[in-house]
């Protein structure tokens, strides 16, 4: 299967592993799955630490190797995904969780995140 990581869980997965279930720590190092980062989040990651915000305090360019080396497959973001965010229903107003959205959407693969909120959209999206 693919799998999408929002944000959080490639922040959690980098640094704070102990945050992720053991069945989601399983499914994430199961060699079948092909485990997905997009551009939007380190792009989100690097605006949130500018801004000093204590949850976000790493260096983007480190996670990016960090997640390449281990065999992560990196999403550009795109025009079509870009306009592909027009059609989701106003539930989340956050435009990273929402492109993050349309990507999953745009390339059929499973969105996988912890906010309970973007959690709620229809689609290839699983709250973990």
């Amino acid at each position: 299967m693919k799998f999408l990581l929002d944000t959080h869980l490639l922040l959690w997965i980098a640094g704070y592993p102990e945050r992720l279930s053991e069945d989601l720590l399983n499914e994430l190092t199961d060699p079948a799955n092909e485990l997905v980062f997009s551009a939007a989040s380190l792009w989100e990651i690097s605006i949130k630490s500018a801004l000093g915000r204590e949850d976000f305090r790493v260096d983007p360019r480190v996670l990016r190797q960090g997640l390449l080396d281990n065999g992560y497959v990196e999403l550009p973001i795109t025009s079509e995904h870009a306009v592909s965010t027009d059609a989701l229903p106003p539930l989340h107003k956050d435009p990273f969780d929402r492109i993050l959205l349309a990507q999953a959407l745009t390339e059929g693969v499973t969105l996988l995140t912890a906010d309970e909120q973007l959690a709620q959209y229809p689609g290839p999206v699983r709250k973990v």
